[in-house]
């Protein structure tokens, strides 16, 4: 191959720009190695060499690899396989593969399974770095992009603000559940902290280091959620160009998060029903794949009722309701609202820029009086809506929006209704409370009653 790879010697550095890379050249023939180490040496590389792939993946485990570059036949384990051990050890490593007459058809299946390109022999010195230039380049647009999302999570990682019993008897429930492999359902109203507690569990159970991903059932529609959730093959309908894997496959050996669990629609229950019971999936138009995945669902529907309306699965049900666990209110646990307004303060006044805001009194009062139907993410809406508008160095009563600016001791937490109410009275008066305590926003309206802003319009249509 040496005397293969053709063009000038000397040409300038093609890769100046990406800094310290790593190349680890892989051929069983020692003059090709000399040649293609030269080569990336002249372009201000770093270069490691092997000359079969078993000492190419000890070189992998004790160095930072950017590329890995290599025959894609050799004695021995072939540069297909590999490419495969490479992605086992090293998912970031990009793989570019040297190939001869005869081998196209390989090294395009090899793409397939994760290789970033392939060259044809007679090798041209352009072509060999600019292909791995490329290589390179994605591979660092990868690893920053790697960083940057662990600093953003670092940066908006979310704490469990509180020391109330009622919090405590929560913790101490979940904080049991988490080193099992049980599923959990976690209920509770709108804004109540539920998928802070699936965090929780994840993170203290044996899946900790594997992926959390989480998925709100309810933002995603109907007819994607089933793709969204299991992944789809290429050509499984319209429009599926390629193939794509789902949450599940995601959170492999990790957890997954299904909030809004009551929105599935019979067809993707069915389907997570099999997951719970067979622990294996079916992805759209594909074979079946073992899920290594542990489920924590959430909900503020009551299941029970949707089991006995018929909405809702009654097997599905008891397979998710192994462990549950109920998120209380923000009014079950007055005595946290003062540490939440002390620790999102600290978050919003540093996240713009401003010296950290105090509290009077008054405010202070205001806060734990009012109901908080919207519970803790209404309170940590109003605290932000604060550290931006606040004119002076105190949070004052008037800083506050009106309906907790008018909160009273001792006021009633919840509607007063006669019991024989019809049920359509019943939901048009919490809809016009709850209209007038967000002073017509519908859209706030909407998150807070956890439906949807047509419903909202529906019902008060209906009602006149």
């Amino acid at each position: 191959m040496a005397d293969a790879v053709t063009g000038p010697v000397c040409a300038p550095p093609l890769v100046p720009e990406l800094g310290e890379i790593t190349v680890l050249v892989v051929d069983d023939e020692p003059a090709n190695l000399t040649s293609l180490e030269k080569i990336f040496q002249r372009e201000g590389l770093r270069v490691l060499t092997a000359e079969h792939a078993k000492r190419a993946l000890e070189l992998l485990r004790r160095h930072k690899v950017e590329v890995v570059l290599t025959d894609l036949m050799m004695p021995g384990s072939s540069g297909a396989e590999l490419l495969r051990a490479v992605k086992e050890l090293s998912p970031d490593t990009e793989v570019v593969l040297m190939t001869a007459y005869g081998t196209v058809e390989t090294a395009v299946q090899a793409m397939r399974e994760g290789a970033y390109d392939f060259v044809e022999k007679p090798l041209s010195r352009a072509n060999i770095v600019k292909s791995v230039r490329k290589a390179a380049e994605r591979a660092r647009l990868v690893a920053e992009n790697r960083s940057l999302k662990k600093e953003l999570e670092l940066y908006t990682t979310r704490e469990i603000v509180g020391q109330s019993m009622a919090l405590r008897r929560v913790l101490d429930v979940a904080a049991q559940a988490a080193p099992s492999s049980a599923t959990v359902l976690i209920l509770g109203e709108s804004g109540t902290g539920k998928e802070l507690l699936a965090r929780f569990i994840h993170g203290r159970s044996q899946r900790a280091a594997r992926p959390f991903v989480a998925v709100n059932c309810a933002a995603l529609p109907e007819s994607i959620l089933e793709a969204e959730l299991f992944g789809h093959e290429r050509g499984a309908f319209t429009g599926a160009v390629a193939r794509r894997e789902g949450r599940f496959a995601r959170a492999r050996g990790g957890t997954i998060f299904l909030d809004e669990i009551g929105e599935l629609s019979p067809q993707v229950q069915v389907k997570l029903l099999r997951v719970l019971q067979e622990g294996e999936y079916e992805p759209v138009g594909g074979d079946t794949v073992r899920a290594d995945v542990r489920v924590v669902a959430a909900t503020n529907r009551d299941l029970q009722a949707e089991v006995s309306a018929g909405r809702f699965r009654e097997d599905l049900y008891y397979r998710l309701n192994v462990i549950s666990i109920l998120a209380p209110p923000l009014r079950a646990r007055r005595e946290d609202i003062a540490l939440l307004v002390d620790h999102f303060i600290g978050v919003y006044c540093k996240k713009n820029g401003r010296a950290r805001l105090s509290v009077s009194p008054a405010a202070q009062a205001k806060l734990e009086d009012y109901g908080w139907p919207g519970n803790v993410r209404e309170l940590e809406n109003v605290i932000e809506r604060a550290a931006v508008l606040c004119p002076g160095e105190r949070l004052e009563v008037t800083d506050l929006p009106e309906p907790v600016a008018r909160a009273e001791a001792g006021a009633p937490d919840a509607l007063t209704i006669a019991i024989g109410t019809p049920l359509d009275q019943v939901e048009a008066r919490l809809i016009r409370e709850t209209l007038a305590h967000t002073h017509g926003d519908k859209g706030l309206a909407a998150q807070l009653l956890g439906i949807s802003t047509r419903t909202i319009y529906r019902k008060l249509g209906e009602d006149g």
